[in-house]
């Protein structure tokens, strides 16, 4: 090979590298656009929303099981609970339209961020994509908490910590402030996956897992606005007590249950719940 060819030949080696340097990472996804939720998945949990004491396959410990049990849903009408925002743990099973965008350096077009505006409660959240670290443990918990995000292939996988109290599911089975998420953003051309991973050492004896399916909307109208206000949703009520139930006091323990003719123990939950293999224990209960 003469010196003329071979010269050539590094050059090319040399623009090709470069080139790759100066692309994108392959298989990175663009999540930019309006989803809006397809309800295929736990319907009646997301829309109408959980039955009372229907606890069934939240693998909750007791603890969580004695908040769920003293929860009246009466609470929902005071006014400091009647605005009280989703976690991102849970904002996304609910309706909602999500606008995702991503917001980059001016100058050099790196990846700061992907944001994402979420309708319900007009919550605004940031992933950062830039590799800084978590804020240390005592700083301030919000209702999005503080997020990263790296691309796994063409999956956005986000962690997310300091995420204030919330709930498992919204008929009283709590989250703590010690939670951690560990999320899948998947897209297959105008559907986007969402899949949670919900680890919480107060409340939980296992990761909670659930997903959703979104899908394009060619369009960005509809209503990005949530004007919530406090009004006497409870009237003659003594706002000097928070309505709750003593244990042994509930009266709906049995109203799921008896509904779905399932033992009551299911209904109350548990990791064990969780699995097919529960079904056969159910047959034998009382």
């Amino acid at each position: 090979m003469g010196i003329l060819n071979h010269a050539k030949i590094l050059g090319l080696v040399a623009l090709f590298c470069s080139a790759l340097m100066t692309a994108p990472a392959y298989a990175q996804m663009d999540l930019s656009g309006t989803w809006n939720p397809q309800y295929l998945e736990d319907l009646d949990e997301r829309i109408p929303g959980p039955e009372l004491v229907d606890y069934l396959g939240i693998p909750i410990n007791a603890a969580a099981r004695q908040w769920a049990l003293s929860w009246d849903p009466d609470r929902l009408g005071l006014p400091e609970h009647q605005c009280q925002v989703h976690t991102a743990a849970y904002i996304y099973r609910g309706p909602l339209a999500l606008r995702i965008w991503e917001d980059r350096d001016p100058q050099t077009q790196d990846l700061i961020a992907i944001r994402q505006y979420t309708s319900t409660y007009e919550q605004n959240r940031t992933i950062y994509m830039d590799g800084r670290p978590h804020p240390p443990e005592y700083a301030a918990h919000t209702w999005m908490g503080f997020s990263t995000g790296k691309w796994e292939g063409n999956i956005l996988t986000v962690y997310t910590t300091h995420i204030k109290q919330g709930w498992h599911r919204r008929n009283g089975i709590p989250s703590s402030d010690r939670i951690t998420l560990v999320e899948h953003f998947i897209r297959h051309d105008n559907h986007l996956t969402h899949v949670s991973v919900v680890t919480d050492p107060v409340y939980l004896t296992e990761p909670l897992i659930k997903s959703e399916d979104y899908v394009l909307n060619a369009s960005s109208g509809g209503n990005w606005l949530w004007p919530c206000e406090y009004v006497e949703e409870l009237p003659n009520t003594d706002l000097t007590k928070v309505p709750s139930y003593m244990p042994g006091e509930n009266p709906f323990v049995h109203e799921f249950a008896d509904k779905y003719k399932i033992p009551v123990e299911a209904a109350l939950g548990g990791a064990e719940t969780m699995y097919p293999e529960y079904t056969r224990k159910m047959k034998t209960a009382k």
